[in-house]
């Protein structure tokens, strides 16, 4: 069965790149209505649809922008918590052109989530079955979609940092893995990085608190990393959030070598324009009980720092 909330869940933070004070509203929503985000901070601002082929190119973070121009920026984040919490339906109401970047993580959005209760719907869940293996690239790095019977993650970063150095981490992210190994883990970027960043006037709302920044061997951001390979978890984090964008949950494994939203959002395109590499199919009993998200309770964030 298809969900979403028992009531509404809101909460405020900072933009990372504008450093402005947000205030979010998840809704609960009908079956079958899927994602939408609506900008409360403009008048007659049109819904968005969070969906791929709304999202420009972009690098350091999600972006979508809607027929009208109307956007909104970092949004892998809590698509990451609503499809990880098994949530299908949602209208994500913000008052600013950026969600907050919170704790750099997906936890307290997850944690909204949970508080505000997981309601089950009289509706089938349809997903998308990958039938062909296809591939995206850019440079070295490098992310695929092949056949599989539930959705599976096999991601490589390698930098040059050692700090974060080579990691690489392999999960089924079946019955609530997300909320218990990757949820909690936060963006990572390094000293130079955020220098650059805020010559060109971005990541505004930046801080050692939201973000893991690493220095070479050094990591300069307070008690360290959660978890040795935090770094890696983040980057399935990520790409579990673009690949929500696809518009239902995908059967399937995801392989990716570096590779950042811009490689995972044209993975995705890939995999829509080329023909028989995916059917919408009903999911089975089986099939629907090993997505993300299902029996995902409120005693996981036990397992989250």
């Amino acid at each position: 069965m298809q969900a979403t909330l028992r009531k509404t869940a809101t909460f405020t933070g900072v933009g990372l790149h504008t450093g402005r004070l947000t205030r979010v509203s998840i809704l609960p929503q009908a079956a079958n209505v899927g994602i939408w985000f609506r900008r409360t901070d403009l008048d007659d601002a049109s819904m968005i649809p969070a969906r791929y082929d709304l999202v420009p190119q972009s690098r350091l973070c999600t972006k979508l922008v809607a027929e009208d121009g109307t956007e909104v920026s970092t949004v892998e984040h809590i698509m990451a918590a609503l499809v990880g919490s098994g949530i299908h339906n949602a209208l994500i109401e913000v008052d600013g052109p950026e969600l907050p970047i919170l704790d750099g993580s997906a936890a307290p959005f997850v944690r909204a989530i949970l508080d505000a209760g997981i309601q089950r719907q009289a509706a089938p869940i349809h997903a998308l079955e990958v039938l062909k293996t296809v591939r995206a690239e850019d440079g070295a790095a490098w992310a695929e979609l092949s056949p599989s019977t539930s959705l599976e993650m096999d991601y490589t970063i390698d930098f040059d940092d050692k700090a974060i150095g080579y990691q690489r981490r392999i999960a089924n992210l079946a019955n609530g893995r997300f909320v218990r190994e990757l949820c909690d883990s936060r963006t990572f970027c390094r000293r130079a990085d955020v220098e650059m960043m805020h010559q060109a006037g971005l990541a505004l709302g930046g801080t050692y608190d939201n973000a893991v920044v690493v220095d070479g061997d050094d990591v300069l951001s307070p008690g360290g990393f959660r978890h040795a390979d935090e770094a890696v978890r983040h980057k399935m984090l990520d790409a579990l959030g673009d690949l929500a964008l696809a518009g239902a949950p995908i059967l399937g494994c995801y392989t990716g070598f570096r590779a950042g939203h811009m490689v995972t959002n044209q993975l995705l395109r890939t995999l829509f324009a080329t023909p028989g590499a995916v059917r919408l199919v009903e999911c089975t009993a089986d099939q629907a009980s090993a997505l993300p998200g299902v029996g995902v309770k409120t005693a996981d964030l036990a397992y989250v720092a």
